[in-house]
């Protein structure tokens, strides 16, 4: 009997050293300069397998609501931003809809992962840049309009460490004006609390659909109107934010 044992975790063992091995060598066939205009099946599924493995081991459960929101065709997501954890639970619930998120550079620089996610059209922005920036809005724009991907965006542009919601960058939005698809807005809550808690517990994190905004609702609007509407869909579904936010923002007029 201990002898099956052991044949049986030997060779799960091997398959998973097998696995690793397969990602390695996928990950060195990447250009780490190159931005992809069409995605790929094999790293999609490289992608998720070791996504579905990452939530298996920490035990992450996510519950989805107003998924029936979510469009037909290609769209631009947008949502807050509390954890590094907020892409992978929402490619990981969301696996059909071939999502490529733009994200900081340094994220791309993770050894083996910046490569895997960057074959699947994800994209760096450095908000330092202003050229820069506007070339990876296009580019994303471009993936839509091909419907390569659907593109994923928090306007925050980095973590919120508090979960107020922080500024907007208001020109994210012009990726769905420029590749006339939808927006749609989604909250997610809990994944700040995942690393925080212990190895071993579950952690249940909530992933919301909010709405879409049809594309003739933002054809005509400037960015920033849409950004003001985004936020106030957030805030009302966060409320603990609306309050701090408010709170906020008497202090800083009465100062």
């Amino acid at each position: 009997m201990l002898k099956i044992v052991l044949f049986v975790l030997g060779g799960i063992v091997a398959l998973f050293l097998l696995y690793v091995a397969v990602i390695a060598v996928a990950a060195l066939c990447v250009d780490p300069k190159k931005l992809y205009t069409k995605d790929s099946a094999f790293y999609r599924f490289l992608l998720y397998s070791a996504t579905w493995l990452c939530m298996q081991l920490l035990h992450i459960r996510v519950t989805v609501s107003g998924a029936e929101k979510l469009p037909d065709g290609r769209f631009l997501l947008v949502a807050n931003h509390r954890s590094n954890f907020d892409p992978i639970v929402t490619w990981h619930v969301l696996p059909h809809r071939d999502l490529a998120f733009i994200s900081k550079p340094e994220n791309f620089h993770i050894p083996l992962f910046g490569r895997i996610v960057r074959r699947c059209c994800f994209m760096p922005i450095d908000r330092e840049n202003a050229r820069a920036a506007v070339s990876t809005i296009n580019a994303a724009a471009e993936l839509l309009k091909t419907d390569a991907v659907s593109v994923a965006v928090y306007p925050e542009g980095t973590r919120s460490k508090t979960g107020v919601l922080l500024p907007f960058h208001d020109g994210v939005f012009k990726i769905a004006q420029k590749a006339k698809v939808p927006i749609v807005v989604a909250v997610t809550e809990g994944t700040d609390r995942i690393a925080k808690t212990n190895f071993f517990c579950r952690k249940t994190v909530k992933l919301e659909i909010l709405e879409t905004l049809a594309v003739e609702d933002i054809a005509a609007c400037r960015s920033h109107v849409i950004g003001d509407r985004v936020r106030q869909t957030m805030l009302q579904a966060l409320p603990q934010n609306d309050v701090e936010e408010k709170v906020s923002h008497a202090v800083s007029r009465s100062v």
